[in-house]
Order: structure tokens, then sequence, then C-alpha cells
């Protein structure tokens, strides 16, 4: 049934794509403007082939743009060589690329028309950057060593997404991943492109943050020389690090970034170390260690046994016990003079206590006699110093009386 509803529907002059292909490489290449043309753009990108030089001529303004190929046997006899950013006049026909469904123009010359219009725009956006100093050195920030949150913005439906994801997973397991979707291609990618590093950091969380996009040709890549995205990244509050697989050396986000690694792994690679690596250095440092320990050990056991071998031929064990022996008999003759004085001094000490004891007044009361005082308390030495009815004073060896003057005898 589907057959014959197939039969009734088509018609019997329905093309195959090889015939509709072959039609209109017949309208194209037999067309006499076509057949020797003059065209006139901006060479926007160049690859060089085993078979040829192909190249891509684009307006200036980037609204439309042609595919050219200079075989070999063409590229000695062209007046200039298609260069990136060079303006040319190139003299070529249409031809047809049947397997791929495309038209190229195949050049036989090309001539110079000076410097493309895109190439000066990019060179004095880039001198007018490098005078705002935003390429400068100075302004570049170190990544983080073993950063834990890392922050992706490139397409969700570019292989770049996945390369950084595997590589960084294979490199170190565990990482926190954060993916800020953006255009990377197009009129709308410079906006898409700043609006994702904004949610990046109004999120906060990432420690540094991947611009990438997995390479492509230069008219693919414009929105990385976009002034609102290289303002975006020299701004960037955390590090930034970009991985685009262009073919130009570098793009003016590149020159901004604190890093470049030129394609989505190669970014991965440097913003994280790879674990394996982390332990081999682990290792390698413990064993270094332990060899420097063991050194250590080495050296001072050997220094030890030097100091005993020396002690050895000083024989200062000897000269120690002699001056131990030396200093006991010392000790012996000072506790010897020590006692004999102690013991000279406590005879003297008793031969002075006896003198003053004999000395001692209270003694000689003792043995009966008297001491005489006036009521000035002065001692009565003689009898012609007192008076009848005087009162005196004696003191007796236990206790004292008090007595009146009667008679005074001669």
């Amino acid at each position: 049934m589907t057959s014959n509803f197939a039969d009734s529907v088509i018609p019997n002059t329905a093309l195959s794509v090889s015939g509709l292909t072959d039609y209109i490489c017949l309208l194209l290449e037999q067309d006499q403007h076509l057949r020797q043309v003059w065209v006139t753009g901006e060479v926007s990108s160049a690859n060089h082939h085993r078979s040829g030089l192909f190249f891509t001529l684009q307006d200036p303004d980037g609204t439309a743009g042609i595919k050219c190929v200079a075989w070999n046997n063409q590229l000695a006899k062209l007046a200039q060589i298609p260069i990136p950013g060079e303006q040319l006049i190139v003299l070529g026909s249409i031809r047809v690329y049947p397997q791929r469904g495309e038209y190229q123009l195949s050049v036989w010359q090309a001539l110079p028309a000076g410097v493309g219009l895109q190439a000066l725009r990019y060179q004095q956006l880039r001198n007018r950057l490098l005078a705002e100093g935003l390429f400068d050195a100075e302004r570049k920030r170190p990544l983080p060593l073993h950063p834990q949150t890392i922050a992706v913005v490139t397409s969700p439906t570019a292989a770049a997404w996945g390369d950084i994801q595997k590589t960084l997973k294979q490199r170190y397991p565990g990482l926190h991943i954060l993916f800020s979707p953006a255009t990377v291609q197009g009129e709308q990618a410079p906006e898409s492109i700043v609006k994702a590093i904004e949610r990046v950091e109004r999120d906060g969380r990432a420690e540094v943050l991947i611009l990438s996009r997995g390479g492509g040709a230069v008219e693919e890549l414009a929105c990385f020389d976009d002034e609102r995205v290289v303002r975006s990244i020299a701004n960037c509050s955390i590090p930034v690090i970009t991985g685009i697989g262009h073919q130009r050396d570098e793009s003016l986000v590149d020159l901004a970034a604190d890093a470049c690694g030129h394609t989505p792994t190669a970014a991965a690679e440097m913003v994280v170390p790879e674990l394996s690596e982390l332990y081999t250095q682990h290792r390698q440092r413990v064993v270094a260690l332990h060899e420097a320990m063991h050194d250590v050990w080495e050296t001072a056991e050997n220094q030890l046994q030097t100091l005993r071998n020396r002690l050895r031929r000083l024989r200062l064990d000897r000269q120690v016990q002699q001056e131990a022996q030396k200093l006991a008999w010392q000790r012996q003759q000072l506790v010897q003079v020590t006692m004999g004085r102690s013991q000279q001094a406590r005879q003297h000490l008793e031969l002075l206590r006896q003198k003053l004891a004999s000395l001692d007044p209270k003694a000689v009361l003792q043995r009966g006699y008297a001491v005489v005082r006036q009521e000035n308390g002065a001692i009565a030495r003689s009898a012609s110093e007192l008076a009848v009815g005087q009162e005196l004073l004696i003191q007796l060896g236990q206790g004292e009386v008090k007595v009146k003057v009667m008679e005074i005898k001669d």
C-alpha cells in the first residue's frame, strides 16, 4: 500500500542526489560569467594541504564568504600568496564539489589589494586594549593548585564540553564542575558568553573558569575577538583559562586570560593536576626523605664513632678517673681541716665562756657579796660618800632590800 501511495505522489521526473548535483554543476561551470570571474575580498583563513592551498575569501563586513582553492600547480604563478587578514583580488572559476554538495572558487591568480578591513579592525582593537594594559603580564593571576570547583563556559552541544568533562574526571576525580552554557558562534555569541561569565561570578563557588570551544575556522571564532568578551575575561573576579582550538595563533581572549591552553583538553589539563602524577610525586618525596634521613643518620653515626675513637686515643677516661680521685682526696683534706678548725673554735669559745662567767657580777653576788646603790643608782664605794638617814638599795644574790643609814663609821 505504501509503495502504491509513493508511486502516485512522486512524479517520474524526480532526480537523484547525484543527478541534482550534476545539474547544478552544469549550470555553474558552464556559465560564461562564472568560468572566468574576478572576486575581491579579505582572506579570513588559509590552510596548506598536500594538494594545494585552501582559503576563505570574505566580505569586509563578514556577511558573505566563499571557499577557494589554489592547487599546487598554480601556487607558484600567484602574484600574492593568500594570507589571513590580506585584501585580495582573485581570478578563478566556480567548481562544484559533488561529494559534499559544495561549490568553491578555483583560483588562477591572486593580486594584493591592501590590508583587509577585518584585519585592520582586529589590529586596532588589539593595540587599544594593549595600551590599556589588559594584556599585561602583571594582571595575570596564578591558577589555583588544587581547585575543588571549576566553571566551564561553552556550548552544551560542543564536543569541547564532553572533552573537558572527560579530562577533568580522569585527572582529578571528585571535582565539582559548574556548567554555564553559552553560544560560541554567530552574532549572539559575544553577549551570550558575557552573560555566562556573569552567572559564574554571581554564583561565587567556582575557583577558576574555563572558556572553551572545540575549534573551527577563523570566521566562526569572531566572538573571541569581540571587545565585550575580552573585557569580561580581563575583569573576571576569578582566574580564567581559555581552550579554543583555533587555527590562528591566538585570539584577543587568549591574551586577556590568565592562561591559555589552545584546546579544550589542554585547558582542562592545565587547571588540575593528575592524581596519578601527584601520587608518584608523593612517593618520590617519601623515598627522597627516607634517603635523606638515612644519610643524616649514617653521617651522625660516623661522627659518633669518630669521637669514640678519639676518646680512646686520648684516654680521657683515665684522666677523668684521676681527677675524680684527686677531688676525693681534696674533699677528705677539706673535711679534716674544717673539723680541726671547728674543734679549736669550740675550745676557744668554752674558755671565753668561763672567763665571762668569772667576771659576771651576779656570780660574785651568789658567793655572798652584795652591791650597795644610792638612790640615784650609783654604786656606793666609800662611806664618806654617804650621810646618816640616806636610803640605800642593797642588791643581793637573790633579790634586793632597801635600808636606811643609821650610823657612819670611818
